[in-house]
């Protein structure tokens, strides 16, 4: 079996369903004939047609509210922007439409959307092209926020994505678009939604963290095995609804935390987590739980653009504040 990246995870989950369910339709800037400016669609207007795989303008709102007309007429459309600091323009259509259509209408009427964008930095992109705003879709009732952070999740969560019959926000972290490869078995078998993934067990320390983070969560932990510290590391994949039941499992072994996210820190998606943590299981921490982030400013250009991703160092120095605090240190 051939070992894939990323993004060809994210093209063969979007074949798979397009050949297994004729209603689902691609569409968004350059997803055709180009095949996105990723790739991740590469092949596939050749193979399905252009009725199925469309070229739009730049016209994000447009891309949105097309989205929505499509699915409520008896299809499943995945709409692609090409950066998530593009999707602004579509706001308007996602929020106070495709998320709202099943309480509007009483369940009569919903939105089998997926809208997909690549997101994150570390490519050393200009502006708008590095966003990590996810939390601005999970405040929003009525719509799933989901970040693979792998070859394997990517295709199992996007196709879950696709067969939802909610709309799907689906960000994809471009760093790691290419960065690994793993092998992936193509039989259309979906992963579940609105489930965390338990990558390492461990019994001193929980680290969750979603998307690109995962790589130098992972690498943390296995810097701290060789100290005889064992950390287990969670990945959320599912940001909202949130599976706090995972974290809380996880806690009654390990009883710290720490947050991994590369968004800006205030109001970012880990205080939310952070919240339920203190609401659910207080009783279970003997520390308070830290968070890694990124700053609360503008994402930088290249230049900078280490020093604002959390990286090994930070996560370790929030690591060790932690479980210092936990053996007294902190006293």
């Amino acid at each position: 079996m051939a070992q894939i990246t990323l993004v060809e995870a994210i093209t063969q989950a979007l074949a798979f369903e397009m050949q297994r369910d004729p209603k689902v339709v691609v569409f968004g800037e350059d997803v055709g004939l180009n095949g996105g400016v990723f790739r991740a669609t590469d092949g596939l207007q050749a193979r399905f047609g252009h009725e199925r795989v469309l070229d739009t303008p730049l016209a994000e709102n447009m891309i949105a509210g097309i989205a929505i007309g499509m699915a409520v007429q008896g299809l499943r459309p995945v709409a692609e922007f090409q950066f998530m600091g593009f999707i602004y323009p579509g706001l308007d259509q996602i929020l106070s439409h495709a998320a709202r259509y099943r309480n509007r209408t009483r369940g009569r009427l919903s939105c089998p959307i997926v809208y997909r964008a690549p997101y994150g930095g570390g490519i050393h992109a200009p502006e708008h092209h590095s966003e990590s705003t996810e939390a601005l879709f999970a405040h929003i009732p009525g719509l799933r926020l989901v970040v693979p952070s792998s070859p394997a999740r990517a295709y199992g969560l996007l196709l879950a994505a696709i067969r939802d019959p909610d709309p799907v926000v689906f960000l994809e972290p471009k760093r790691i678009y290419r960065a690994v490869r793993q092998e992936v078995v193509d039989n259309g078998e979906a992963l579940p939604l609105d489930r965390a993934f338990v990558l390492r067990e461990g019994s001193d320390i929980t680290l969750i963290a979603w998307g690109a983070l995962l790589k130098e969560t992972l690498q943390v932990a296995e810097q701290l095995s060789t100290e005889g510290i064992e950390a287990e590391v969670i990945d959320l994949a599912t940001l909202k609804p949130l599976d706090i039941h995972t974290i809380i499992d996880s806690l009654e072994k390990t009883h710290r935390c720490v947050l991994i996210h590369e968004a800006a820190r205030f109001c970012g998606l880990g205080a939310e987590v952070a919240s339920q943590i203190n609401e659910y299981a207080f009783d279970l921490l003997h520390a308070p739980v830290q968070r890694v982030t990124g700053f609360d400013t503008v994402m930088p250009y290249y230049q900078l653009e280490d020093v604002y991703l959390p990286g090994v160092p930070r996560i370790m120095t929030a690591v060790r504040e932690v479980l210092e605090y936990a053996n007294g240190g902190a006293a």
